[in-house]
Formats: structure tokens, sequence, C-alpha cells
């Protein structure tokens, strides 16, 4: 059984003497940040300078340098820029500012797992990845709380690889929640499995056809998206709580036995092969190939998939109907 580890596995006093360098000021670089600077770690943002990263990390009271000068006076280096330009940004800014005893981490494992980022063989290199957003990471922590995260030690130089790893951890607040240990070829391949097949990907695909199928048959726009996309949150809601059994329990009895006799109709053996596909391409480096081609190229099939998505009746449709939901408004 996995093991879960909570705060008093972990002590802050590893840290307490070095710098942290977070790289990149996104959702998940902000979150971050802040809470290790509110747990009383010494913090610098690595940015472009001057850009609204920048502007931003100084506004919420943060040290800022370029990405390169920060690399060079951080102890632990934590590479929170997008995935597609992580290789060039480290080959160009952190390269330089990597010596003998630093700690190089990761809140994903991919471009350490594709060998997009080769580092030096004399300094640590570990992950932890929260398992939400960052303004997830950054609200949880704030409410006395964390958000759950995943530990991996790639390479151990100094044989205090773990110890550094649990002590981040427990300062962006995930120790509070529990902490799993796995490593960079698992999470990598399973994160990038959830996005595509379920999480993001099959179940975008799956709310977009059933609304389809019900505009197609003639009923109204505004009635189909009701039934397959607002009331998603309600039974994510419920699963999330309480697994499927309390979701099971709370629906009707109606939605329950049509769910549970028509729901393996549609994702059928069908649909597990092209699951199985999925993971091979991702097992194999296919997936990793297209994406660091892809953003290589400025993303031309990433850009035109985003129009035809924005331009989608859906995205219409909902828009209209949650401008009706002032409760939505606070987010």
């Amino acid at each position: 059984m996995v093991k879960i580890y909570y705060d008093k596995d972990a002590d802050l006093e590893v840290l307490k003497n070095k710098t942290i360098a977070v790289i990149g000021y996104g959702s998940q670089g902000a979150g971050q940040a802040q809470n290790l600077h509110d747990s009383g770690l010494n913090v610098i943002v690595g940015a472009r300078k001057d850009g609204e990263s920048w502007v931003q990390a100084k506004a919420d009271g943060l040290k800022v340098a370029t990405m390169a000068d920060a690399a060079k006076k951080g102890d632990v280096i934590q590479m929170l820029v997008p995935d597609e330009l992580q290789g060039a940004i480290y080959a160009s800014e952190i390269a330089q500012g990597m010596s003998k005893g630093k700690t190089l981490c990761f809140s994903h494992g991919f471009n350490i797992h594709y060998n997009q980022i080769v580092p030096p063989k004399d300094v640590d290199v570990i992950m932890v990845a929260p398992k939400g957003p960052g303004f997830l990471v950054r609200r949880t922590y704030t409410e006395g709380n964390g958000v759950p995260a995943l530990i991996a030690i790639y390479q151990d130089a100094t044989g205090n690889a773990r110890d550094t790893g649990m002590a981040y951890a427990k300062g962006i607040g995930a120790t509070r929640a529990g902490v799993l240990e796995t490593t960079f070829k698992e999470e990598t391949e399973t994160d990038l499995f959830g996005e595509q097949v379920d999480l993001c990907g099959g179940l975008t695909c799956l709310m977009k056809a059933s609304f389809e199928t019900l505009v197609a048959a003639g009923y109204q726009p505004e009635i189909a998206y009701f039934e397959t996309f607002h009331e998603m949150k309600l039974i994510i809601d419920l699963i999330h709580e309480g697994g499927l059994s309390k979701m099971w329990y709370y629906v009707s009895n109606t939605a329950e036995y049509g769910g549970l006799t028509v729901g393996p109709k549609i994702i059928n053996e069908q649909s597990k092969q092209a699951m199985k596909e999925a993971l091979t391409r991702i097992q194999n480096g296919e997936f990793a190939k297209e994406f660091v081609l892809e953003g290589k190229a400025n993303r031309p099939v990433l850009n035109a998939l985003e129009r035809q998505e924005n331009e989608h009746q859906v995205e219409k449709v909902g828009k209209e109907l949650r401008a009706m939901m002032p409760w939505l408004k606070k987010d």
C-alpha cells in the first residue's frame, strides 16, 4: 500500500538557509512562490525583465531577477515555465547557473523523462508536483489547508535530495494534504494520459458530442447545455467528495439505472482501444516529439484548434447562460 507523507515527515529547516529560485510566474509559479515566501523561506522569482510576470511578482512582494540571475543565486531552482519552453530556457538561461550540489526541481516530469533537459550529474534532480492548478495551491494554503502532491527523485547527487523535496512540499503546503512518492516516468506518463484521455480530452469531447446530438435532434441549445455541460460540475463534485458510490447514491434511481446500463455502450471496447493507443504514443515518445515540434513551429495546430473550440456553438450558448448565474462572477 502506498505511503502518504504529512507535515511531521518534512523539515522546513532543510531550506532555511537556502535560496529558492522559482523560474516562471504563471499560475503554478505564482502559487508556489507565494506559499514558499509565506512559509518563511527565501524566494526569488526568475522572469523576463520588466515583463508582465516581473511586474506582478514585484507587486506581490517577492524578489525578482532575470531567469539567468535567479538560477545563479538559487540553491534550489524550480522550473515552472510551460513544458514546451523549458528546454530552450534551461539551455539559454539556467544551465550556466547550475553548479555542484544545487537542486533542480520540476512540477512535471516531461522535460527530464523525454530528455529535453539533461542536467549535470553533480546536482540533485527532484519533482514536487501539486495535483491541482496554481490558484488552488495558493488558495488552499491561505485557508490553512493544501493540495496533495507527488514527489519523485531522479538524481540524488548529494544524498539529501529527498529531504529537500519533502521540505519544498511542506513549504508550498502540500504536506498538509498528503504527499505520495512516484517516479518521473510514472508521473509524466500517467499525467499526460489523464489529460488526453479523460480530464481534458475525452471529457470535453464527450460533452460536446452529447450537446451536438441533442441540438441535431431538434432540442433547444440552452436546454442541451444545461443537461450536458452545466450539470457536469454537480456530478464531478459528488465523485470528488465521495467517489462513484456517493454519486450513485445521490442521483435518482432513473439516473443510476440509465447511467449504469447505457454508459458502457458509450465508453466501450473501441473507446478503450483508443485509450491504449494514446498511452502507447505517450510511452514511446511519439506524443512528446509531436508536442515539442508543435512548440518550435509556434503552435500552428494548437492555435487553430483553440479558434475552433472558441467558435463552437456550445461556447456561445454557455456564455449567455452563465451570465444568468451571478454566483459564478466571483471566479
